[in-house]
């Protein structure tokens, strides 16, 4: 198969990694008026786990869960509940666009962390690239003259967990399957929800109208990252990363017409700085992987 069709898929597939975040971030909104962040990723990971067995004994990989590693799984799950119940509150506390330029800074707080966890080495092209990202957190944020929101906070705090996240999935994968690695995701943190939702003895029942947003919220987190995944094994990253930034445009477009929100040029400002600080970073470990494989 040519580039051109690898490149159109990935590009497909991508554009349903979008409308699930987008879906995902809607829905948690909507929800939010008659359920805590407990209570959501609760019943987020119930129907997570239900599809998670379904597909899995469906197509014979049950065998692929095993009981290896149970303390990055643990770690892993743990930031990931974190993050998300960080995000989901600050979907209600701040505009949409904002959530996302700031969930965008993970890979930057990746490139701080990963030389402590995994071992990597922070090079100059790394710290530049951290450099411009972050640049783009003040610009969104812009906490000069005035004391920065709950709901800022919350979205930088999300976008660390998710980060750590991604550390540890990196490592889970170098020797689990990725059903493996769903099926701990959702059922640790079904276990995490019960717990945080159930502590004071008041769990709040899906309503008629907040179950089918559930149902969705569960759906469209999996179809994500199953979009996204499959899209990186079909193109580059470089092809990748400028196709999800487009999340940003699309969410400030929805919160403008639905919400009413402002379209804040500032937002979209910071947002290219931390984009170029990805983009620069993953262009340039491109060109020094060609440049090793050449002399090879």
């Amino acid at each position: 198969m040519s580039d051109t069709p690898q490149t159109l898929r990935a590009a497909l597939w991508m554009i349903g990694a979008i409308a699930s975040f987008t879906a995902m971030a809607v829905a948690g909104r909507a929800v939010s008026f008659e359920l805590d962040t407990f209570e959501i990723m609760m019943y987020r990971s119930f129907i997570g786990m239900i599809i998670v067995i379904g597909v899995a004994a469906s197509t014979g990989h049950l065998g692929d869960i095993t009981r290896r590693h149970m303390g990055a799984h643990t770690i892993r799950n743990i930031a990931h509940f974190a993050g998300q119940n960080l995000w989901f509150f600050a979907l209600t506390v701040i505009p949409l666009a904002q959530v996302f330029a700031l969930e965008f800074t993970s890979p930057l707080w990746l490139l701080v962390l990963s030389p402590f966890v995994l071992g990597e080495r922070m090079t100059q092209t790394r710290a530049l690239a951290a450099l411009l990202g972050f640049a783009g957190i003040l610009i969104v944020a812009r906490p000069f003259g005035e004391t920065v929101g709950l709901g800022v906070v919350t979205a930088s705090l999300a976008a660390i967990c998710f980060a750590i996240t991604i550390i540890f999935t990196k490592r889970l994968t170098r020797s689990e399957k990725i059903t493996c690695i769903l099926f701990y995701l959702t059922v640790m943190q079904a276990v995490f929800g019960v717990l945080a939702a159930g502590y004071d003895g008041d769990v709040a029942l899906p309503s008629a109208t907040t179950a089918p947003w559930l149902l969705l919220i569960g759906c469209a987190g999996l179809l994500a990252h199953f979009c996204l995944t499959t899209a990186l094994s079909l193109a580059p990253a470089t092809v990748v990363v400028p196709i999800d930034f487009a999340r940003l445009p699309v969410i400030a477009v929805i919160g403008w017409a639905a919400y009413a929100e402002a379209l804040d040029v500032w937002v979209f400002v910071g947002a290219l700085l931390i984009f170029a600080g990805n983009y620069f970073n993953i262009w340039t470990e491109t060109q020094f992987k060609k440049t090793s494989n050449a002399q090879i």
